[in-house]
């Protein structure tokens, strides 16, 4: 049995994440910043009849992350797996996009991410054993995505620092690995907090929006996120397990578009037909 912290639990991939370890025997920790929106965890957990513990942790803060460690710590003892599902997905043209907003994403999805990493690493490390799940997105490897291009950064790099941190911590029996889901149906373009920042208005406005459709689309219609959860699950377990795991057929065949495309200019030109087929022609400039 692990002890298992997840972030990013009141739905989606995280939720599902907390049922599947806690199916499994682990001892789970599922951790949000608000409690107050961990009823569909709750409910979950019981239909399942499976144990899960619930923590407030606000990733973009320091004391949060601390705090909530050594609360787990203490209840269940030293953590054995983190899992940094924690994430927010909005996006904005480059040039109109305010900085304060793309701060605000980079702190979430990137710096959360190390800090929870910094904070459960000195222990793994003194044990000679433990795993980090970074959950990124196959956005994360591929070419630089229109009007999300903020998001793309943060999960790109997510991923090269895991390739870093993998060979750092390898010496010391630690696993990373980065889970690189596609579009799976999830909240995520429901939850954004900032969404299209800077677009209204902006001579980019019907494209943002354009764009926009074709994410809401394609997350609408995307695979269930137990699909995530469960390969988390098993690469967390896992000690052969790949650092890089996309998930899904959508991923896997954006992989492999990518591969046939051989340069950005062919890359966009073999994506735009996907993105026209779910959201319509690409608006003209006014």
């Amino acid at each position: 049995m692990a002890v298992v912290l997840i972030t990013g639990c009141s739905s989606g991939i995280g939720l599902e994440a907390a049922i599947a370890f806690a199916a499994r025997g682990d001892a789970v920790v599922a951790t949000m910043r608000n409690l107050a929106k961990a009823d569909a965890l709750r409910k979950r957990a019981a239909d399942a009849g499976v144990e899960v513990d619930l923590e407030a942790l606000d990733v973009t803060s320091d004391e949060s992350v601390a705090g909530a460690v050594a609360a787990v710590s203490e209840r269940h003892g030293p953590v054995d797996v983190l899992v940094n599902n924690a994430g927010v997905g909005f996006g904005g043209p480059i040039e109109a996009m305010p900085v304060e907003a793309a701060r605000d994403l980079m702190e979430t999805n990137f710096w959360g991410a190390l800090r929870a990493i910094r904070t459960v690493l000195p222990g793994m490390r003194e044990r000679r054993r433990g795993a980090i799940v970074n959950v990124t997105s196959i956005a994360g490897r591929l070419p630089g995505t229109p009007y999300e291009g903020m998001y793309a950064v943060s999960k790109h790099a997510l991923g090269t620092l895991s390739e870093s941190l993998a060979f750092e911590t390898a010496p010391f029996g630690i696993k990373v690995v980065c889970i690189e889901p596609g579009f799976f149906a999830t909240e995520i373009t429901n939850n954004a907090e900032h969404v299209d920042q800077g677009a209204e208005g902006s001579p980019y406005e019907a494209d943002a929006e354009w764009f926009r459709s074709f994410m809401e689309g394609s997350v609408t219609a995307g695979a269930d996120p137990r699909l995530v959860a469960d390969a988390i699950v098993a690469a967390a377990h896992d000690p052969q397990a790949p650092l890089h795991q996309p998930i899904g057929e959508d991923a896997q065949l954006y992989l492999s578009m990518l591969e046939g495309a051989g340069s950005f200019e062919g890359w966009t030109e073999a994506s735009l037909p996907i993105v026209e087929s779910v959201a319509g022609p690409r608006p003209t400039p006014a």
